[in-house]
């Protein structure tokens, strides 16, 4: 049925669901205090007064009812749904029929106290099975029948007698019927309700793991231009400061982000979607370029019941999204294009050769080494890309991919400073003398000088604003550092990723090969923001490979600042 009426329990037991049953449970059990301390004054009233006999047992009765009645009240508690029968029928509605039949059988006090009948058949048909809601009218009417009976023996009035028990016996039976039904109904609703508030949370709790797992900023605003919610994503790309969940957060605490607020009210007088782009700066830090979207909740209602939801994009990762997406389909014919680009290499080497036979000036002929020096270069270049298209790592000769790191650095070092002919050169922090790495030397030389390029791309003109330092041990490292300011998060997140970058005329290629480079040989390339290698406190950008160690053939010696 629909609920189970009680089980006994320690004080303080929190049922396992609180419904409607419960509070009805709670309310029987007070209304049974009720009427237990108003038999209780009302005769102990007449006793006093002497308007009516009361004997002694009968008050007795009474006080023990009443104690029953106030320890089924606050130490008893309502259990889940389900028998028809239990322990608690005795100790709650076959409590109240004795009591009550005792008090009308002896008439104590002169009161008629059939309609007192009325509290237990209602707990039994709301908080009982149908058997029991019946099985308790049913003893109600008995109770009164027997009750007439003894009554016409004593005054041998019979059709007014039990004429008034029948009719009364046919309003419980009634009274237990319908009161049972709309018990059935409140419990089929409740059960319904409980289903769908399960089936809500559920879809809250998988909405906001949606919404948390987006890479795109979800802002909740109401018509105040409060926010109501954020996600991680939103968070990050508005910078919002820490604060208490009590302390509200508003888009007019910041002037940043006031183009915010603007779209919000908008919206909200408009009641229509706005997009636009927007710069927001936050201080001193460079400008953040956005694309914002905002749809109204609840179209049409009152502005004051309705919330907007703003959704953010950093242009940044978006163009590069879509770059990604063009380049992805141009790699498809990387295999045509790589055909297309060594034939005419292959032909610029061939009458570089032949010319190379007629020279006969060194100038000349050192024109002629770079030329040759330089297409090989391209085709290694061109191999190289091709081969991250493809997704295709060649296996390479362990033979030829061991190097001393410190001399291959140095040197790699003076190449790249003598083809850049630039007065800002790489000051060496060489702590790896003797240690030999598992890795290529010309790759070795292609993560150098992309590192070396984009240091020198965002460094100072300061002395030693580029350094290059090498760390011997277990896992030894090299580490290519310049003073320059420190990234964005959202580039920084997406360093080594393909035909990523914040420059609109770059590939986007060169972190990402030297990853894979890496990759190939076992090693590992990351970024940290850090001290200088050579000592002093300036921060910094430093790029870091950490190598194989492919062995050591001396002790690890100290920092060496030297100058290439």
């Amino acid at each position: 049925m629909a609920a189970e009426l009680a089980v006994p329990g320690p004080a303080g037991t929190v049922p396992p669901h609180e419904s409607a049953f419960v509070r009805l449970w709670l309310g029987f059990a007070t209304a049974r205090v009720g009427v237990a301390l108003a038999l209780l004054i009302l005769l102990a009233g007449a006793a006093v007064a002497g308007t009516a006999p009361v004997s002694g047992w009968l008050l007795g009765m009474c006080v023990t009812y009443l104690a029953a009645t106030l320890a089924m009240r606050l130490l008893a508690r309502p259990g889940r749904p389900g028998a028809a029968f239990d322990p608690q029928w005795v100790s709650s509605i076959g409590v109240d029929l004795l009591v009550f039949a005792s008090l009308q059988f002896f008439q104590a006090g002169g009161i008629y106290y059939a309609p007192l009948f009325a509290v237990p058949v209602l707990m039994a048909s709301v908080l009982g099975s149908t058997s029991l809601a019946l099985g308790t009218a049913a003893a109600v009417a008995l109770l009164l029948l027997a009750e007439a009976w003894v009554q016409v023996l004593e005054s041998g009035d019979i059709a007014a007698r039990f004429v008034q028990a029948g009719l009364t016996g046919i309003g419980y039976f009634a009274l237990a019927f319908l009161a049972h039904q709309l018990a059935l109904r409140l419990e089929r609703e409740e059960e319904a309700a409980r289903r769908s508030r399960k089936a809500a949370l559920m879809q809250v709790q998988v909405n906001q793991l949606v919404i948390d797992a987006l890479a795109e900023g979800v802002l909740v605003v109401d018509a105040a231009g409060e926010v109501q919610a954020a996600n991680p994503a939103a968070r990050e790309l508005l910078g919002v400061p820490a604060r208490s969940d009590d302390e509200p957060l508003r888009l007019a605490d910041l002037a940043a982000w006031a183009p915010l607020a603007g779209m919000a009210r908008r919206t909200f007088d408009s009641q229509e979607p706005q997009r636009s782009d927007l710069a927001l700066r936050q201080g001193d830090s460079p400008a953040r370029h956005m694309y914002a979207r905002t749809r109204l909740a609840a179209a049409g209602e009152p502005a004051s019941d309705s919330l907007c939801v703003i959704f953010l994009q950093d242009l940044r990762e978006l163009e590069a999204r879509l770059r990604t997406e063009k380049l992805a389909a141009m790699g498809r014919m990387s295999t045509a294009v790589a055909h297309e680009i060594r034939n005419p290499l292959a032909a610029i080497s061939q009458a570089n050769e032949l010319l190379e036979e007629e020279l006969r000036e060194p100038a000349q002929r050192h024109l002629s080494a770079l030329v040759r020096q330089n297409a090989s270069r391209l085709s290694q270049i061109v191999e190289e890309i091709l081969d991250v298209a493809r997704v295709q790592h060649q296996a390479i000769d362990p033979a030829q991919a061991r190097l001393d790191l410190d001399a291959a650095v140095a040197a790699q070092c003076r190449d790249w400073s003598a083809q850049n002919r630039s007065e800002q050169r790489p000051a060496l922090v060489l702590a790896a003398p003797g240690q030999r790495v598992d890795f290529a030397p010309h790759h070795l030389r292609r993560i150098l000088v992309n590192l070396l390029d984009n240091a020198l791309r965002y460094a100072s003109a300061a002395p030693d604003a580029i350094q290059v330092a090498t760390r011997a041990g277990a896992q030894p490292t090299l580490t290519v550092w310049s003073d320059g300011a420190a990234l964005e998060p959202a580039v920084e997140r997406h360093l080594f990723e393909p035909f990523f970058s914040s420059e609109s005329r770059s590939s986007g290629l060169g972190l990402y090969i030297c990853r894979e480079l890496c990759g190939r040989h076992g090693a590992r390339i990351g970024y940290r923001r850090g001290p200088a290698p050579g000592g002093d406190r300036r921060d910094g950008n430093a790029f870091f490979v950490a190598f194989r160690t492919a062995g050591t053939t001396g002790a690890p010696a100290p920092f060496a600042k030297i100058a290439v």
